[in-house]
């Protein structure tokens, strides 16, 4: 026997028992729902779902399908993982930074951060801020406005809408803006390369993303008001509040408890990249002239990433499958809207679980993509 036949042999047999066992499964499955009287297949997706949402993203009432109402509870499971992400990495990239501090206050006060918050669960997290904390906000005839035109109430938090006139003049802007900076921060990069001049990439950054779509409201005819929300009395001892975008307590305590969790993770990959450059970079980068913040931006930051990125993408998994916990607060998420009600509606478990679960792994492999692909395009190539 050669060596390519060895070497392919094992490979064909582990083919070969996933086959099987999977094989298996599914001719007992098909045979158990045979004797149940029990019919596979997706055509339920175009049947009435028969109820509401509380919150949705997009129109939804309850004539709509569930194919229709899949979406809708996919997009609102969308809008956790992409909230929590955002505000779990700032808080991460501050605390990581936070806990190498000099300061023995801020150091301290990271440390105690972190602690406190990886070392309870998550799901008790989420009811501290849903039945607890939220639950102590005024009623929305007893809320007093913040700065004017927001409210914070038990029932949510209520923020103006935004009304625009000629909004894709303006998304035209913000893009061209984008690519603009883009060809700045290439061209920056090659010019410390090749002549060793640092251009203030953040400053002429800024100032395109003001002077671009500023001119969209000068002369692009682009507009902007706001529509403040307005307290209704529906009944003698019954408020609430019309027009701008109420935000629902659910989401808020979803949100809250997944991003303060996930960022102690972050913190610590952050402040282990760190850790993992020597001393002796940063002295040298000290050497020669370079400021704290610089030599962090320029020298230890980049270098860094390389550590910090693969960690980090497993806790943005992490929190985008722990979104699911939403169920406990019944915020209308993917698991509570089509894996909870429509499977109970219909019966159709295998194929109501199987969709849910395929979603899940096709979210966390596009997250997983899209990190791996700037991990490889950040890492340090030799020239």
């Amino acid at each position: 026997m050669n060596n390519k036949v060895k070497r392919f042999l094992p490979q064909l047999l582990t083919v070969l028992f996933v086959v099987l066992v999977f094989g298996f499964f599914t001719i007992n499955a098909q045979t158990n729902m045979d004797n149940r009287g029990i019919d596979f297949g997706f055509s339920f997706l175009k049947q009435e779902a028969s109820f509401d949402m509380q919150f949705t993203l997009l129109d939804y009432d309850g004539q709509d399908s569930y194919l229709w109402a899949y979406v809708v509870a996919l997009l609102n499971t969308l809008l956790v993982s992409f909230l929590g992400i955002i505000f779990c990495t700032i808080l991460g990239v501050i605390i990581g930074v936070a806990r190498l501090s000099t300061n023995f206050l801020i150091k301290n006060a990271a440390a105690w951060y972190v602690e406190f918050f990886r070392n309870i669960p998550l799901l008790l997290q989420i009811f501290f801020w849903y039945y607890a904390a939220l639950r102590a906000l005024p009623l929305p005839e007893n809320a007093e406005p913040w700065f004017g035109v927001t409210y914070m109430t038990i029932k949510g938090y209520y923020i103006p809408a935004m009304i625009w006139n000629n909004l894709n003049i303006f998304v035209y802007c913000i893009l061209a803006s984008i690519i603009s900076i883009m060809f700045i921060r290439n061209y920056a990069k090659r010019l410390q390369e090749n002549e060793g001049k640092q251009l203030p990439v953040l400053y002429i950054s800024l100032a395109i993303l003001l002077i671009l779509p500023g001119l969209s409201f000068l002369i692009g005819g682009v507009s902007l008001n706001f529509e403040v929300p307005v307290l209704k009395q529906l009944a003698k001892t019954s408020y609430i509040y019309e027009g701008g975008v109420g935000l629902p307590p659910e989401l808020i305590a979803l949100v809250l408890a997944l991003s303060l969790y996930t960022s102690t993770f972050v913190a610590e990959c952050v402040r282990a990249g760190i850790q993992g450059i020597s001393k002796g970079q940063k002295e040298a980068a000290a050497s020669v002239g370079l400021t704290p913040s610089q030599v962090l931006k320029l020298v230890i930051m980049p270098q860094a990433l390389r550590i910090i990125i693969p960690p980090t993408t497993n806790q943005y998994l992490n929190l985008t499958k722990n979104s699911s916990l939403a169920a406990a607060i019944a915020y209308p998420d993917l698991v509570l809207v089509f894996a909870g009600t429509a499977l109970m509606q219909t019966g159709k478990a295998i194929e109501i679980v199987g969709i849910t679960m395929l979603t899940y792994l096709t979210i966390s492999l596009l997250i997983a993509a899209l990190m791996n692909w700037y991990n490889k395009k950040i890492e340090i190539k030799e020239k």
